[in-house]
């Protein structure tokens, strides 16, 4: 009995690897040269020209191998091995090392300057009329 073994869909690994770097698609395309729906193309693409792909993985950061042999299996076993069981925890929870409400006020910023950004679009498209 033979089994085969299916194809690694690069597009997917690239969407993936793009979303853990929080990177946009915008920001990928432009820093390739092409359009964001050219990066919506190649996300839906199974198979990746070798040129094309050293691109991205530069652009990415990682290697064009990395992108290839990408799972999710392998990443959440990467973030795993760094599990410490000596009293992190605290008698009721985890104990964090960060305040969150500083989380919520920077993403509240954030938040902020994204509507900022749409109304200055959004008068400039105005204007232009």
């Amino acid at each position: 009995m033979e089994t085969t073994t299916k194809p690694r869909h690069i597009g997917r690994n690239i969407s993936r690897i793009r979303e853990l770097r929080e990177m946009k698609q915008e920001a990928l395309a432009q820093a390739i040269g092409v359009s964001q729906q050219t990066i919506s193309t190649i996300e839906n693409s199974e198979t990746v020209e070798d040129e094309r792909l050293q691109q991205i993985a530069k652009a990415l950061g990682v290697s064009a191998e990395a992108i290839k042999n990408f799972s999710e299996e392998s990443v959440i076993n990467y973030f795993n091995s760094f599990y410490d069981n000596s009293g992190s925890q605290g008698q009721f929870g985890p104990v964090y090392n960060f305040n969150p409400i500083e989380k919520i006020i920077e993403l509240y910023d954030k938040l902020v300057q994204a509507e900022k950004e749409k109304v200055a679009y959004l008068e400039k498209l105005l204007n232009n009329k």
